[in-house]
Order: C-alpha cells, then structure tokens, then sequence
C-alpha cells in the first residue's frame, strides 16, 4: 500500500469516527432534552394525560376553534414526550389531579373543571363569568389587582403549572378571557418550557399573559405581565382596589 493509498483510508476511517461521535452526541444531547422536557410535563414514556376539553360558552356548545388549535398543538408535545391522551369533556371529568398530567383549557365560564380548578388551587383568582355587558366583562382580579378584556386589544390568560405534591403529576391550566388566548398560552408554553424549567425547578408558578392586538397577529404576540403565583395562591383581600387596566 503507498502512501496516497495509505493517507485515503485513514482520511475515510477518520471522517467514519467524526461522524460517529457526532451522531452519539447528538443523540446523547437529543435524549437528556426529552427526559427534560418528559419530567417537566410530568410525561414519561408511554404514560397517560389528561386533555379536558371545554365548551364555547357562546355558542351551541362547539369547541372553539381557536381552543380546537390549542388542543391540537397540546397533542404534539404529547406525542413529542411518547406519552398518550385522553380527551375528556370538562363536565365528564370526575375524578381527582395528581395521578396523571392535565391540561384543562378554557376559562371558568366555558369549562367547570377550570372553576374547581381555581377554586381549590388558585383562591386568590376571581373571574367575572357574567354575561351582563360592560367594562369588567371577563375581567381577572388576581389578588388586588384587576385585568380588564379589550376584545382583540388586550387580552389576559393565566398559565400555571401546579402540582400537589412531591411526586404528583402537574396541573396545567391555560385559562384566558378569549379563546384565542387559550391558544396562545399554549405555544407560549410549549416554546418556553425549557426557560420555565429553569426559573421554577420544576415547581408550581402562574403566569399572568397578555395577548397584544390579537386581532392583526393572532395569537404570536404575547407578554409577560407577571409572576403571580403568590397572589393567585392566597387567598383575595377583603378590599380589592379599584379596578384598573393592566399596561403589560
């Protein structure tokens, strides 16, 4: 064998080995991000989730279709963590939180399981469910503090991930004013897992979410308006302050 001979063959066997390590690196890399993203969603392989779904408290009890998108891309990330879904009904769903991972959808006024939800989890959370017009309609009041809905202007979602215990399954609910909200508490979940990870250590946390002119760009323009995880775990003040407009 010469030396150009020589010199091909372990140019080759080199570049097999690179590439080798490569790929091993990359799965490696690949799987220590599935097995976190499996232990923030509380999803291991092969496990079981809750999907409850709610109603279009406006019209003839049709799922949303802005809820419809959040469901569907929720069933994705399910997928993504090899997990599996049970889709229930909001008013079928009788039976406790912890066993399993959940993903209730959809405000107290369009899902009953959300209203427990709140009321047991969330005692510092009040939602204006009245179907009397004007400008506390669907309004948030999160400890003192109140969140009004401008109808494709601004509009607020509460995103929390709560669990009851060291070993329990996580809650997640993405409760919104407008169901285009729902939806984009959804993808901000789901495109910001891996930070919230970060920040929370895997706890419990509510988000309060602003929707920015919903009616030009859907459901992409979100921001953050707070951590309210304190107020929404304690219990409301007896004297709320006047209401007011949150301005993000």
């Amino acid at each position: 064998m010469n030396d150009d001979v020589r010199n091909i063959v372990l140019g080759v066997i080199a570049a097999g080995i690179s590439a080798s390590l490569g790929w091993l690196a990359r799965t490696y890399l690949w799987r220590r991000g599935l097995r976190r993203k499996q232990a923030f969603f509380g999803m291991p392989e092969n496990s079981e989730c809750l999907l409850v779904v709610n109603r279009d408290a406006g019209g003839d009890g049709a799922v949303h279709r802005h809820d419809v998108f959040a469901l569907l891309e929720l069933s994705a990330l399910i997928k993504d963590c090899s997990a599996h879904a049970q889709i229930v009904s909001h008013d079928t769903a009788h039976q406790g939180f912890g066993e399993r991972t959940e993903f209730c959808v959809g405000g107290p006024g369009s899902n009953r399981r959300m209203a427990a939800h709140l009321q047991s989890l969330l005692p510092g959370v009040q939602i204006n469910t009245g179907p009397e017009p004007g400008p506390d309609r669907a309004a948030f009041q999160v400890g003192s503090e109140r969140y009004r809905l401008e109808p494709g202007t601004s509009e607020h979602v509460l995103l929390a991930r709560l669990t009851g215990g060291r070993d329990a399954r996580p809650v997640f609910l993405l409760c919104g004013q407008r169901a285009i909200a729902n939806q984009a508490a959804s993808r901000y979940l789901i495109r910001h897992h891996e930070k919230l990870q970060r920040r929370h250590r895997g706890g419990s946390f509510v988000l309060l979410l602003k929707v920015v002119n919903s009616q030009a760009y859907g459901p992409d323009v979100v921001e953050l308006v707070g951590d309210v995880t304190r107020a929404a775990q304690a219990p409301l003040p007896t004297a709320p302050r006047t209401s007011h407009r949150a301005t993000g």
